[in-house]
């Protein structure tokens, strides 16, 4: 039997393709030409190419498969402009859309769709869960709207008679993060002496290990038509940071900047950048501070008891990605750089 792997070049799809080939499946993973494609460059999987927005090559990539596991998506911290918004819908949205309808056609047996825990809703003081409901007059990302979108499509797909399963992880880091993510840049940041300042506030993270997991479980118990959230612990961005500390042997930086400041900062750069400096690199946006100051947290007692889901470590996790960022030549033992770098970088990167 062939499972099918959506965004098999991202951090997330790069360890679930690894987890499935090592449980001995047949994995096909659906690539984007001329996309950074090095986390499955070594690997024995069948590639095909295609791309999200459009429907014939969904169609085939998705012929043949018994399961698929839709991972890729389009992520961002900005509130956005129109070109942005409109490739967030489109990515994430319609592109869900059609991978869920090609699965109807083709007869799959099963799809896990991966959410975000973007699409939870909040309330202060309470944990959130996936009947936590989203206020929706609120000041949403778009992303997080997306990925709200994205699931009411898989609803109507599952009333329409397909058997899909709706995955929610909360920020991710491990190993296998070959682009990398905005964790994984973090780490790098982090054991190069660039980051020298950080601000206050936390939320849950889950280790990529409890993630792939979390997947693999939603494929074998995972109620059709249900939501499961997977967070391994929440951490103070202080707390994340000692982390990375004690695994790099780097010192903890000693500035936090207050929320207000940092706030005012995003606010301006988030009206600058995107309209005259569209090319620029934003390490710094309103969202990613917002979602800081919330102190978000997971409750995962449905995942726990309908799967049986354990989270592991955090610590292990951060360790497994220092690790392999060594392996791979991306951070040298004992290189004492130090440099001040940017203090906006840390914060859109935990995200």
């Amino acid at each position: 039997m062939t499972t099918l792997v959506t965004g098999a070049s991202g951090h997330l799809g790069a360890n679930l393709v690894r987890r499935l080939l090592k449980d001995g499946q047949a994995v096909r993973v659906l690539l984007r030409q001329g996309s950074n494609n090095a986390a499955v460059a070594d690997l024995d999987v069948e590639r095909v190419y295609g791309d999200l927005r459009d429907k014939s090559s969904i169609v085939a990539a998705v012929k043949g498969c018994e399961y698929v596991y839709h991972t890729a998506a389009k992520i961002s911290t900005l509130y956005g402009y129109p070109h942005l918004q409109q490739e967030l819908y489109d990515c994430n949205v319609l592109g869900t859309r059609y991978l869920l309808h090609a699965a109807i056609e083709t007869g799959v047996n099963r799809v896990v769709v991966t959410s975000s825990c973007e699409a939870m809703g909040y309330k202060v003081g309470e944990p959130s869960h996936e009947n936590t409901p989203v206020y929706p007059f609120a000041s949403i990302l778009p992303y997080a709207l997306t990925k709200v979108f994205a699931e009411h499509e898989c609803l109507k797909a599952y009333a329409d008679g397909l058997d899909v399963v709706i995955v929610q992880p909360w920020p991710y880091i491990g190993p296998n993060d070959f682009k990398p993510s905005r964790m994984g840049q973090t780490l790098l940041d982090f054991a190069h002496g660039k980051l020298s300042a950080y601000i206050p506030g936390g939320r849950s993270f889950v280790a990529m290990q409890d993630i792939v997991e979390g997947q693999i479980l939603a494929m074998a118990k995972g109620r059709a038509g249900q939501k499961y959230t997977f967070s391994t612990e929440f951490l103070t961005l202080e707390s994340l940071l000692k982390l990375f500390a004690k695994v790099t042997g780097k010192e903890l930086p000693k500035l936090c900047i207050p929320t207000a400041i940092i706030t005012g900062i995003a606010t301006v750069t988030d009206a600058i950048l995107p309209r005259f400096f569209p090319h620029t690199p934003q390490n710094l946006t309103l969202g990613a501070v917002n979602l800081l100051r919330m102190n978000q947290t997971a409750d995962c007692s449905k995942a726990q008891t309908e799967l049986g889901f354990k989270p592991t470590s955090i610590e292990q996790a951060v360790t497994d990605a220092y690790q392999d960022f060594v392996h791979r030549g991306l951070i040298i033992k004992g290189n004492r750089e130090q440099g001040m770098g940017n203090r906006e970088q840390i914060i859109n990167n935990c995200f």
